[in-house]
């Protein structure tokens, strides 16, 4: 199972996730993050951290926001991993 980073963080893009993830797994998009779903441990550090409670596991995607897991599965891959912390979008 991996956690998916879903729609409150769409033009949002807060970072303090990235910072407590072991394994690395965060990738900036333009918009907001995501989580590579093949390095995601689900070791859940990042859940808390989230200030727009944007990250969930795959299984507990409210339905609304079901879309996605197949865009961080797809985005992920295209995208410069992150791993520091960095000013969010919102507050830019």
């Amino acid at each position: 199972m991996t956690h998916v980073v879903c729609k409150p963080c769409l033009d949002c893009k807060y970072t303090d996730c990235v910072v407590v993830c072991p394994v690395g797994c965060f990738y900036e998009g333009e918009r907001m993050l995501y989580i590579h779903p093949d390095e995601c441990i689900d070791c859940e550090a990042c859940v808390p951290e989230c200030p727009v409670d944007a990250i969930f596991l795959a299984d507990n995607v409210p339905e609304e926001w079901q879309e996605y897991i197949r865009i961080n599965a797809d985005m992920a891959p295209k995208c410069p991993k992150i791993t520091e912390k960095k000013t969010p979008l919102c507050e830019q």
